[in-house]
């Protein structure tokens, strides 16, 4: 009754808008020190600015008076009845109170510093840490068990992999639900947690723009990875390719390599879309049977994985809007790692601390976490009970040392007796670092090192083994492969020791020893 009318409840909605903005305003003035207290005032801000939204939009229908109410109401508000109408309304009001004796209003103050000492509620899993980490274990054991994943991968490396595509065949996004539902799922994790973490930075949509960016790309087969649209190679998307080879100038495959050498043969494959491992002579032979083809017309066990052109015109179809929805899923997903990148460092950074922790100090640490803050003063002054807030300090840490089980720094004495001020790079995993001996050691042993041996096409042994260049590698390769092919030569591979241990082979061991030089 008391906003029964159209002015009157104009009113009550600008008196709203203005009380959320003096909230946030009041909110804002208090500094939060401790990550939970920012999260909470972060939520309690996000909360005002919805409510501003709607009472804004509301406002906004009363204003364009699309039915002339309020035009009429304004109109009959003047002329020569206006005290009698004055009255009839102050008539209502007193009705109002006669049937509600004793009416309470709330104090505003009173409300208002309830609502900036209240808490709300925003469930985060144990390993979420309250909004600090992700908790991708559940993505990691799907992964490791679906078709298109890898098996044995550690967390800590699916940590490094999970937003990278490219490592994934065409052919595993392409074939059945599995990997568009795991993509979903995960985007919906995301995004679920971007909106918890950050509740201001989700106000605008983080993925509104991303549908409309990718449409524009994949019509111009622009988006990263998706080239070809799910539809393998064709001969007429490689029409005017700098890296194809006029084969009409060469009579043989010998011919072939001899002129053009193994990396610009291979190049031709890799463009074409075929296999490209093997011999030199093999990938020349490989790229002489295109001589006089389409691509249409070869053998599909020449091509690489998921890369044969697609004959089937029912089954394009089906490949193409199949490949559009996992692009879309994957663009969406890269976007919000690239905001989320902060989190996901720390994620890693909290992985490995686990790694070196004792239990003792992992029980230690729930517990901390699990405490929260019970206190609203506590809460709204943005410290912890004991008023220990020093946990929450930006470290200093000039020399970027590595963190401990208690997330400082460790001594610099300990950095250099570990030799963590070594940097060793490792061409094979793409010039990719590592720190400390140790850490060079142990990732001949790990997917990455391994997975660049397998792209070179060469077992991963310990005759590799501290071999980090691609060009000594393959050389190394080549020279077993040689070996294999000879067989065993007594005068070459056999060894002999001089009695100061210099080791020769027989045939250098035997020319010496007759010159007397031994």
């Amino acid at each position: 009754a008391m906003t029964s009318t159209l002015m009157e409840r104009t009113r009550a909605l600008h008196e709203e808008v203005e009380r959320y903005e003096r909230l946030v305003a009041k909110d804002f003035h208090t500094e939060s020190k401790s990550h939970r207290s920012r999260l909470s005032q972060n939520h309690r801000v996000a909360e005002c600015v919805v409510g501003i939204q709607k009472q804004s939009e509301a406002l906004l229908e009363i204003y364009k008076d699309e039915d002339k109410s309020r035009k009429e109401e304004i109109a009959s508000m003047a002329g020569d009845n206006v005290f009698s109408i004055f009255y009839d309304r102050l008539k209502d009001v007193r009705d109002y109170h006669r049937r509600h004796p004793g009416l309470e209003v709330a104090s505003v103050e009173e409300e208002e510093a309830r609502y900036l000492t209240s808490q709300p509620k925003v469930d985060f899993s144990g390993e979420e840490g309250y909004g600090k980490f992700l908790d991708l274990h559940e993505f990691h054991r799907k992964f490791q068990n679906a078709k298109f994943g890898q098996k044995g991968i550690s967390y800590l490396e699916f940590l490094e992999i999970f937003s990278t595509f490219g490592d994934v065949a065409s052919i595993s996004k392409l074939n059945g639900e599995a990997y568009g539902t795991y993509l979903q799922e995960l985007l919906d994790y995301l995004h679920g947690f971007y909106k918890k973490a950050q509740p201001l930075a989700c106000l605008n949509d983080p993925l509104s723009d991303v549908e409309r960016d990718f449409v524009q790309k994949w019509e111009r087969s622009e988006v990263e990875g998706w080239e070809d649209k799910g539809l393998g190679t064709s001969s007429a998307r490689l029409e005017g390719n700098p890296s194809l080879i006029d084969l009409e100038a060469f009579e043989t495959s010998s011919d072939l390599e001899a002129s053009l050498g193994a990396d610009r043969i291979k190049e031709a494959l890799v463009a074409m879309g075929l296999k490209a491992g093997g011999t030199p002579g093999q990938k020349a032979e490989r790229l002489m049977k295109t001589k006089g083809k389409t691509l249409e017309e070869l053998d599909p066990k020449l091509f690489a994985k998921g890369k044969a052109p697609v004959k089937n015109e029912r089954e394009a179809q089906r490949r193409l809007k199949m490949a559009e929805s996992v692009a879309l899923l994957e663009c969406k997903i890269q976007t919000l790692v690239d905001l989320l990148e902060a989190t996901v460092r720390d994620t890693k950074s909290q992985v490995e601390k686990k790694a070196t922790s004792t239990y003792e100090e992992l029980v230690a640490e729930m517990e901390d976490n699990e405490e929260g803050l019970e206190d609203p003063a506590a809460a709204a002054a943005g410290m912890d009970l004991d008023g220990d807030d020093d946990d929450e300090d930006i470290i200093y840490n000039p020399l970027k040392l590595p963190l401990g089980w208690d997330g400082k720094p460790i001594p610099y004495w300990l950095y250099k007796l570990h030799g963590l001020n070594q940097e060793f790079k490792c061409e094979i995993c793409g010039n990719y670092s590592y720190w400390g001996n140790r850490a060079f050691e142990r990732h001949f042993k790990e997917f990455r090192h391994q997975h660049g041996l397998k792209c070179l096409g060469i077992p991963n042994n310990k005759v590799f083994w501290g071999v980090t260049k691609i060009d000594d590698a393959l050389a190394l390769w080549k020279s077993l492969q040689e070996k294999q092919q000879t067989g065993f030569s007594n005068d070459q591979d056999e060894e002999f020791e001089d009695k100061d241990g210099n080791v020769y082979n027989k045939k250098t061991y035997m020319d010496l020893q007759r010159q007397g030089l031994l």
